[in-house]
């Protein structure tokens, strides 16, 4: 599995264009990601697609298999939840801040969930013309986490990469 989750970011990042994706940091209880996206894309464009998350958000990384289920208002204490078959709910993150150039959740993500203590997950999108790029940070800390970072990278890095394309084409 997490070959396919490497590969699968490995080709969204080319589809895109040149990513720079790093682990900043990294201790024995968190870590610390980074990963920017250039993008043709404006503001808006890179919003309206935030707020339709299930048009490309990665459906390999749900609980229920389809990212269609995918949902996140952009206000903040809104939830970015997953609708599940048995009429169940997943709560993946809570939207903390939005404004015009970026977002903040409280996510902890996947694996994370029940583990991390903190997971803050942000992303930027500044409306400068030529040269702009979506850039997201990831700060999580939480008992033995920090061996978590690259396959969590791989995965942020993917999801970057397909909010840009979807902001830019309409397609994940």
């Amino acid at each position: 599995m997490l070959k396919a989750m490497i590969a699968a970011a490995t080709i969204g990042l080319f589809a895109v264009g040149p990513a720079a994706a790093e682990v900043t940091g990294r201790h024995a209880d968190g870590f610390a990601l980074r990963v920017t996206v250039p993008t043709a894309a404006s503001a808006g464009d890179v919003i309206s697609a935030l707020g339709t998350i299930g048009g490309w958000w990665d459906g390999a990384h749900t609980y229920s298999g389809d990212a269609a289920n995918m949902t996140m208002a952009l206000q903040p204490g809104d939830c970015f939840c997953e609708a599940l078959a048995d009429g169940g709910v997943v709560e993946h993150g809570r939207v903390v801040t939005f404004d015009a150039d970026h977002l903040t959740l409280d996510a902890p993500l996947g694996p994370l969930k029940g583990q991390a203590t903190r997971a803050e997950l942000t992303l930027r999108w500044p409306d400068a013309g030529a040269g702009t790029a979506v850039t997201l940070t990831y700060v999580v800390e939480g008992p033995n986490l920090g061996g978590m970072a690259g396959a969590v990278d791989g995965v942020l890095t993917g999801a970057v990469a397909r909010l840009v394309r979807y902001a830019e084409t309409g397609a994940p």
